[in-house]
């Protein structure tokens, strides 16, 4: 078997840096591909191997977009050459995966969230032949090469920049959809934003392409209320408590913070409906009487769409310049890694893109 060389970031010590590694990848199996990787975007849940919840070391990485090297066997809709944008992987036959819901797939959490295959196993080693957890959310882009699922990986036109295409893969894809899809925000309509990032700056960008005439982002960082409202948003503010209360007919958390999510709650009017999409920092105590307005929680994971259906009607959107995310990005080189992540981390960058190929 002769495996593949790639340049990763490698996640050892879940406290600690980064560091560019040279590993070795089995070549693609039944159903899988190999992509050079042109760009990749850093998302909050990039964060998360940095908890006991994922081994290490870890390649994370999940917002990959590059070209197609190799196709493994009983690939039959992709090709050597392709451009693609990559998203999170899903087994294909479990009720969720047949009825267009990848998202709820039944496998999610071990195709996703472990770093490994499907089976428990690793794809990758280190110069000294040991294993390094190389399929975070299927693909591990943090990375001059990777192997993926063929399910994971979206075909779009050649002549796109796939060096600032991963966003759409998550974070884009989280935000608009939870808007289209998930909560379908209906013309006319008053949507308040909780969070101002990558996801929630998508939800204000969408928002607007629903037709809502009140939009507003809720945010502490007066940079990301200027963004928002240059991207749509009607109005903005640092402070939840100045709102008008209750007036949303749909309000989205992207924070996971339970104060945040009581707040979100609170300034819907009555039969409105709360979209959860930040990570969970916390268990939240659900006040009642909060909800005896018929008021309606709706969890929602990764926009509750098909990245396969998703992507490509994001692109069209952006394409008639309605969903500009491009304004979102700042590339950095992969071997700044750990400086992009503390730039997000930081509230000085919205969407930080990597880009392998400046660090080859």
């Amino acid at each position: 078997m002769t495996r593949l060389p790639t340049t990763a970031a490698v996640l050892r010590d879940a406290r600690g840096a980064y560091t560019l590694e040279a590993l070795q990848l089995d070549p693609p199996g039944p159903g899988e591909v190999v992509v050079r990787i042109r760009g990749a975007g850093i998302c909050h849940t990039d964060l998360l191997p940095r908890s006991p919840l994922v081994p290490t070391p870890v390649v994370t990485g999940h917002e990959g977009a590059g070209v197609v090297e190799a196709v493994g066997v009983g690939v039959v809709d992709l090709a050597v050459g392709d451009h693609v944008v990559l998203s999170m992987d899903s087994c294909g036959s479990c009720s969720s995966c047949v009825a267009a819901r990848p998202t709820y797939c039944g496998q999610f959490w071990p195709r996703n969230m472990t770093g490994k295959r499907a089976d428990g196993t690793t794809n990758a080693v280190d110069a000294g032949g040991n294993p390094v957890f190389a399929r975070w959310f299927g693909q591990s882009s943090f990375a001059t090469r990777t192997v993926v699922s063929a399910r994971s990986a979206i075909k779009v036109d050649p002549s796109l920049p796939i060096e600032l295409l991963g966003p759409l893969g998550c974070s884009v894809l989280t935000g608009a959809g939870t808007v289209l899809n998930a909560l379908d925000v209906q013309p006319g309509s008053t949507v308040t934003v909780f969070g101002a990032g990558a996801v929630g700056l998508s939800a204000v960008m969408a928002a607007q392409v629903a037709g809502a005439t009140t939009i507003v982002a809720v945010d502490r960082n007066p940079k990301r209320l200027e963004l928002a409202a240059e991207l749509g948003a009607t109005e903005t503010t640092d402070d939840a408590a100045q709102l008008r209360k209750p007036n949303a007919q749909y309000s989205i958390d992207t924070t996971g913070a339970a104060a945040v999510l009581s707040s979100a709650l609170r300034v819907l009017r009555p039969g409105g409906v709360l979209g959860m999409v930040g990570t969970p920092r916390e268990d939240w105590t659900l006040s009642m009487l909060d909800m005896t307005i018929g008021r309606t929680i709706r969890a929602v994971q990764m926009g509750d769409c098909a990245p396969q259906v998703f992507v490509p009607v994001l692109i069209s959107l952006w394409r008639q310049g309605r969903l500009p995310f491009d304004e979102l990005i700042t590339t950095f080189p992969l071997h700044e890694i750990d400086a992009a992540e503390q730039a997000m981390r930081g509230g000085e960058v919205v969407k930080p893109v990597l880009l392998p190929e400046e660090s080859a």
